[in-house]
């Protein structure tokens, strides 16, 4: 960057510097981003109701989906969402504690790990392209610990991660999977418990909050017509400081300090030119002549000609272009 903004002002006229400086400060959202709260949404219940079900493929494809299944659309719309490059989970029935019409193969604690294994193996083939899982109701099954091992043993033979939907307090996922290689999860915020657009614009908001304070959070939803035109407005209008991203992105490390944020920031825009189009470099440069009598912009940049002989210069050996692309080794 430094390298950059010296070649930019090295040896110019006031109007060029200013065309820098206008660069800088339209440069400073772009850094601003590096640092935004990750909200990851994923609506559940998938498989059922696919008029319903395609205009959330419609939504930002950060927006992720879990699928039921057994649901008679469940593999049309997990091979929908992988070619858009859409997350997808598993969304595997689990007994509740309270007496309802169960989902086919719904996992119960009393079953055996061969069993479990039969069923999870059953749910990843006719979930094609799934990275994760999460479970369907299962306040029995989630809360206790025996049975919640076994899954997460079945779960680390297959590489996926487990979203825990925590549909009980005292739920044991976390615990049942020390000791494996399964990643957890755990969603924040129900956005939908009462089907109205109030509600879970209401829900949505908390989610946001919990962003900002957590630096993630993880709400779910299901398609309900109120949840889906609730999240068609308010995601077309998300705060700036709020990335939109899948679950599974949140088991990558965040940058935590200013250098990594700034490697990072550079590896996901390495390939955008420096260069200023020169439709854009006439604007700026009339925009320069109209503040070229201002007061701060002159000690601005009387400030950086006198910093310029002090410059250093570029030793030999590996360029900034070698030193960041082996920084971009850690944020791949």
């Amino acid at each position: 960057m430094v390298k950059m903004w010296y070649r930019l002002i090295k040896g110019v006229n006031s109007s060029s510097l200013l065309l820098g400086i206008l660069l800088f400060f339209t440069s400073l959202p772009f850094t601003s981003n590096a640092q935004a709260a990750r909200l990851a949404i994923v609506i559940d219940d998938v498989g059922y109701r696919i008029s319903e079900e395609n205009k959330i493929l419609q939504m930002p494809v950060a927006v992720s989906i879990a699928i039921l299944p057994n649901s008679p659309h469940g593999k049309k719309m997990a091979e929908k969402a992988h070619k858009q490059g859409r997350e997808i989970l598993i969304h595997l029935p689990m007994a509740p504690l309270s007496k309802q019409p169960l989902e086919k193969n719904t996992l119960h604690p009393t079953m055996s790990k061969e069993e479990i294994a039969r069923i999870i193996q059953d749910a990843i083939q006719k979930v094609p392209y799934a990275l994760g899982m999460n479970n369907h109701m299962g306040s029995a099954m989630t809360s206790n610990l025996s049975g919640m091992e076994k899954v997460m043993q079945v779960l680390s033979d297959h590489h996926l991660y487990f979203l825990d939907s925590v549909t009980i307090g005292n739920t044991q996922v976390t615990k049942a999977a020390k000791g494996t290689s399964v990643p957890v999860l755990r969603r924040n915020v129900f956005l939908d418990n009462i089907q109205t657009e109030a509600e879970t614009l209401h829900q949505l908001n908390r989610a946001i909050s919990l962003a900002r304070k957590q630096g993630s959070a993880i709400a779910i939803g299901h398609p309900h017509p109120t949840t889906l035109r609730a999240l068609q407005q308010a995601l077309a209008i998300l705060p700036r400081d709020i990335e939109l991203v899948a679950p599974g992105m949140l088991l990558s490390p965040v940058p935590t300090n200013k250098h990594d944020q700034q490697t990072a920031l550079k590896c996901t825009k390495r390939h955008a030119s420096e260069s200023v189009p020169a439709i854009q470099l006439d604007y700026l440069k009339m925009a320069s002549k109209a503040l070229t009598n201002n007061v701060i912009v002159n000690a601005l940049r009387q400030y950086l000609q006198t910093i310029l002989g002090n410059a250093p210069k570029q030793k030999k050996g590996k360029t900034d272009a070698h030193k960041t692309k082996d920084a971009c080794a850690n944020f791949k």
